[in-house]
């Protein structure tokens, strides 16, 4: 605003002075200074009118009058060339202006006016903003170093909170919880540690009871066949008969032990994702022959008929051996858990996308108590009974995490008439598809 006002009121003036001098004959000191008494024009703080050749003829300064001296000034030389030129400086706290503009004639330049003019009021003006300016920019720079240091100190005791806290959890605290209060990315980033930590105590608490559980009935079968063992060793007079009947127990213990670690590391396998990895169209049909065959034996013995009704077109993706497992630990529980002169019905069928497993039995049944636990790896409903025809708490785990793991679903009920029911669904297999049988 200062520089545009400066520039317009010189420019003005220096047109008015040159359109006055122009009409001159022949422009010299003497007519310069009647021209200028007779436009009565405000003088700036300094007024010179040159010739063409730049030397001064008229001077409004009294104390250094240049008169008859040569103006060596860039301004004087460009209005000398027909520019009118403006320009202007700020420097000791005052505001100088410089303009110059052409004297023009007929035949060509005439001379050069050139008006200087410095101003302390404006250079005041401006020295008591950049003042202020100074001011304020010192202010806000300290107040924003007292923001920027108490926003990294927070941020710092919270990411501190966080690094100890990382530091409790992986030394095995996995109860430990962070309180971080807040919206920011701190804050979810807390919650979501805390929920990781929730998920690793979960998991902990699982590891912990399943190598429990697992130490416990691993260490059952062994002291078995330990004790039967030093039995035979510790007996010098033992019979034949005895000896035999030792032998045999031990072999039966021998084959509940082989039973539970293959159990738990068809578990290991499923927990790996193993056979998510294998999945393939598998007609189910001809899996369940296969699986019932291979019961018919311990059928027979429990006195324990199988029904079956099967829909031959229920092809479903999945991983031939979990589908193997299923049916056996479904079929071999209702056989097992039977009466004597009972059956275990195998219903499957096809349900618009899905197939349909259905195994049901007229055996002890389940307690209602109990139905929310028996998926859980080691639960027995009835742990005498279950010793006793050699389970292992294993088989329903097995069932549930490879219908799981093959995209299905379980569900269990308990009939009116009696016994255990479960149902399993599968996506059936996209048609078009070759199916292995």
């Amino acid at each position: 605003m200062v520089i545009a006002a400066k520039k317009s009121s010189l420019q003005s003036q220096g047109l008015v002075i040159s359109s006055s001098l122009s009409a001159l004959d022949t422009l010299t000191g003497e007519a310069a200074a009647q021209v200028m008494e007779l436009l009565d024009v405000t003088p700036a703080t300094r007024i010179l009118v040159t010739d063409p050749a730049g030397r001064i003829l008229f001077d409004t300064a009294e104390d250094d009058d240049a008169a008859g001296r040569y103006a060596l000034l860039a301004e004087v030389r460009a209005a000398l060339n027909g520019r009118s030129v403006f320009f202007c400086s700020y420097t000791g706290d005052v505001f100088t202006s410089r303009a110059a503009v052409p004297v023009p004639s007929a035949s060509g330049v005439l001379g050069a006016v050139y008006l200087s003019e410095s101003d302390a009021e404006q250079g005041e003006i401006i020295h008591g903003l950049q003042r202020n300016l100074r001011t304020v920019s010192l202010v806000f720079g300290g107040v924003g170093i007292v923001v920027v240091y108490l926003i990294a100190a927070t941020l710092t005791h919270r990411i501190k909170k966080l690094a100890a806290a990382v530091n409790v959890v992986s030394a095995g605290d996995y109860a430990y919880r962070l309180n971080v209060r807040g919206n920011d990315e701190i804050a979810e980033l807390s919650d979501e540690f805390n929920d990781l930590t929730g998920r690793l105590e979960s998991t902990e608490e699982a590891r912990r009871r399943f190598v429990s559980d697992a130490s416990h009935e691993l260490r059952t079968p062994l002291a078995a066949i330990r004790l039967l063992s030093d039995s035979i060793t510790q007996s010098d007079g033992m019979d034949g008969d005895t000896m035999r009947e030792f032998a045999t127990d031990i072999g039966s213990e021998a084959e509940r032990l082989q039973r539970i670690t293959e159990k738990l590391m068809n578990l290991t396998k499923l927990d790996a994702g193993v056979s998510q990895r294998q999945r393939e169209p598998v007609e189910a049909a001809a899996v369940v022959r296969r699986t019932l065959h291979l019961l018919e034996p311990l059928a027979a013995a429990q006195n324990v008929a199988i029904v079956t009704r099967l829909d031959e077109s229920c092809a479903v993706r999945a991983a031939a051996d979990d589908l193997y497992q299923i049916i056996f630990n479904l079929a071999e529980n209702g056989i097992k858990y039977n009466v004597p002169g009972g059956r275990v019905e195998l219903d499957l069928r096809r349900e618009d996308s899905d197939v349909v497993l259905t195994v049901s039995d007229t055996g002890i049944g389940i307690p209602a108590a109990d139905i929310a636990h028996i998926f859980d790896r080691f639960y027995r409903v009835d742990k005498a009974r279950s010793r006793a025809s050699g389970g292992s708490g294993l088989g329903l785990a097995i069932v549930h995490d490879a219908v799981a793991a093959n995209g299905g679903t379980i569900e269990v009920s308990l009939p009116e008439t009696g016994g255990t029911r479960f149902t399993v669904t599968f996506p059936a297999a996209e048609s078009g598809k070759e199916v292995r049988s």
